[in-house]
């Protein structure tokens, strides 16, 4: 039975840090998420986008996270994440998700508003959770991509959060998708987010708000990797977002970071190893290590 992510985020909303919302593809992936939150005493969101459902598949990703959840005591809910196929979305519900994002950010407010408040009526009968998106965040990632960052007008989206009864609202204030976010230092729009926390009350997520660890970088650059210029959201800035009031904040980026150095060293350093659970275990822990730290950054370390 997977835990409620709208009763964790109203916690951390009420205790004043965030949880970390972090996406699978595979089986290695989600152990070394899990394993880091129950190291920690952590609550655990676990996401799969339309692109990691498009490669492993809805039901298989669905067992995963629901044998983790059962074999674990710390809360573990599973998230769809940036929805924008509404058979996709109807089918994550019917299966038995926490929660669904319905991403309609790239359509017209009035457009937004309509298919948000589709998706809130169809989960809400099954007591699932809806999160939508008002503005665009920047880059790329997985099958989601946009040129420019729109910033969530605050009045707009009090608008929008009373006519679609969503859940939990996904913010624009300057973050991007993927590794290449920055052309310079992030600089993240506080003033903005300080002025939606005034008019909204439901929880508010950071999308795009992985902090590309220099070390993971190095680790992948030394067995091959090319990352030039790769830049994330520096730490100082999302534990300023989660004082202004972030809850839930979504870290894809730094896990494949941590995968792909994982993997490089192993096959470099070992070229006789041919074993994939000896390639693919280290990747794994160092999954776990990257974790706990995101967990330490979020303040949800004995939160569970």
């Amino acid at each position: 039975m997977f835990a409620s992510t709208i009763e964790i985020l109203k916690k951390a909303q009420k205790g004043h840090y965030a949880v970390g919302h972090f996406n699978i593809n595979n089986l290695e992936i989600m152990q070394g998420i899990i394993n880091a939150g129950v190291k920690l005493n952590s609550p655990i969101i676990l996401a799969t986008s339309e692109g990691s459902i498009e490669y492993a598949g809805i039901e298989y990703l669905v067992a995963l996270a629901k044998t983790a959840s059962e074999q674990n005591k710390i809360p573990i809910a599973l998230h769809l994440d940036h929805g924008r196929d509404m058979k996709l979305i109807k089918k994550a519900i019917d299966l038995g998700y926490s929660s669904v994002m319905i991403d309609a950010s790239h359509e017209s407010f009035e457009k937004n508003i309509q298919l948000t408040k589709q998706v809130v009526q169809w989960a809400h009968k099954k007591g699932i959770s809806v999160e939508a998106e008002l503005g665009t965040i920047g880059g790329k990632e997985d099958l989601v991509h946009s040129k420019d960052i729109i910033y969530t007008n605050p009045l707009k989206a009090q608008e929008f959060v009373q006519r679609t009864g969503c859940d939990f609202l996904a913010i624009a204030i300057g973050t991007s998708h993927g590794a290449f976010k920055f052309k310079r230092t992030a600089h993240l729009r506080q003033d903005i987010l300080k002025q939606v926390v005034a008019k909204v009350k439901v929880p508010l997520v950071l999308h795009g708000a992985s902090s590309v660890p220099l070390s993971a970088v190095k680790e992948a650059q030394k067995y091959g990797a090319v990352l030039k210029g790769v830049q994330g959201v520096p730490e100082a800035q999302i534990k300023l977002a989660i004082q202004n009031g972030i809850v839930k904040i979504n870290t894809d980026t730094d896990l494949r970071l941590a995968f792909d150095a994982g993997v490089r060293k192993t096959i470099k350093t070992r070229p006789e190893e041919f074993d994939p659970r000896h390639i693919l275990g280290p990747a794994r822990d160092y999954i776990q290590k990257v974790v706990e730290q995101r967990i330490k950054l979020f303040g949800s370390q004995g939160k569970a």
